[in-house]
């Protein structure tokens, strides 16, 4: 949801809510007096399930337009790549064969699941795209509001194991060595999505731009006369009372994941959409994390193997990637712990 709050001729404030599967980033955009040469342009699009935001400065009000067209075209034909919602989706197609010989993929698919696979391997499996068949359970029980039965969930994690997916890098191509395998890409996708977006952006001279996906924002340059754009990190969610860590980022980007939208409560538990490919189990625990990296598909998949490792292992993780920084909240009875990494930018006052 965007919202423009009218001010003064030379005075624009912009606040871009974004929430999506328990991701909360909250952008602001902070004007100092415009020019014609640096007007702000604003579009959105629902893209893979979640209203996509792209936010340019530029002189040129048509090239603004065309160029945010081509970077919602990017993302809708990366969605008909990586969806695992669409039947006729290529990720779809490549499971179908699932159990059968390698499949020769798109370079877009090999990236992404390249991409996966190292994930899956740095983070010891709490990342895996091979996830999908126990996803599916957990779809079906926020449905219904019924677990999934110990038979089904057992049937489903023996078709995940993140090393029963290979790729072949000069030809091209992926196996799934088990029939029945499926592939989930949500906990990357739209990152590496928003990645491209801007990217292409920058390809035809936008470089102060940024667009957000729900809980991924991917930032180019700062907005003109700004040390970066504004960014309210909320691990806990929209309504949570501990204050948000704001900072600035500039040709970062940023991903939030925790349990604060999706979710469902059976006999007194709630259980996160997140699920552990290691136990098959929706988390429990309240808690949520942002993450900072270099690019786009890094944050997403980052905060998305955090949330699964919780605040110990995860800030591991985040101190042996290059450049990443990582606030954690979990909620306890004694109140919200928080952890923030030593790399996380110093937050900024109102």
């Amino acid at each position: 949801m965007v919202q423009i709050e009218s001010k003064p001729l030379l005075y624009v404030m912009a606040w871009v809510a974004l929430m999506f599967n328990a991701m909360f980033l909250v952008l602001v955009v902070s004007g100092q007096p415009l020019t014609r040469a640096a007007t702000r342009h604003e579009y959105r699009r629902t893209c893979m399930g979640s209203e996509f935001t792209i936010l340019i400065y530029s002189d040129d009000p048509k090239l603004a337009k065309d160029a945010a067209e081509t970077a919602f075209a990017r993302v809708e034909a990366l969605n008909k790549i990586l969806s695992d919602y669409d039947p006729d989706s290529e990720l779809m197609r490549l499971c179908d064969r699932a159990g059968g010989p390698p499949v020769a993929v798109s370079d877009d698919l090999f990236r992404v699941l390249a991409a996966s696979l190292d994930w899956a391997g740095r983070s010891g499996g709490a990342f895996d795209p091979t996830v999908g068949p126990v996803v599916r359970q957990w779809r079906r029980a926020r449905r219904e509001r019924k677990l999934p039965t110990p038979e089904n969930l057992k049937a489903a994690l023996k078709l995940v194991g993140w090393r029963n997916l290979t790729l072949d890098p000069v030809a091209k191509t992926a196996c799934l060595a088990l029939a029945g395998m499926k592939l989930d890409l949500g906990g990357i996708a739209k990152g590496f999505a928003a990645q491209e977006a801007v990217d292409m952006l920058k390809a035809r001279g936008l470089d102060r731009s940024l667009v957000a996906a729900a809980g991924d924002i991917v930032a180019g340059e700062a907005p003109p006369g700004q040390a970066g754009w504004r960014v309210e990190l909320r691990p806990l969610g929209p309504g949570d009372p501990t204050p948000p860590h704001v900072i600035l980022l500039t040709n970062r980007s940023a991903s939030t994941s925790g349990d604060a939208e999706r979710y469902v409560e059976i006999d007194g538990v709630r259980y996160s959409h997140i699920v552990d490919p290691k136990t098959g189990l929706g988390l429990t625990r309240r808690s949520g994390v942002s993450v900072l990296a270099a690019d786009g598909a890094t944050a997403d998949a980052l905060a998305t193997a955090c949330v699964v490792l919780g605040g110990e292992e995860g800030s591991k993780l985040v101190e042996m990637t290059p450049s990443a920084a990582s606030i954690f909240m979990n909620r306890t009875d004694r109140g919200v712990e928080i952890r923030r990494s030593d790399r996380l930018p110093a937050g900024l006052k109102d």
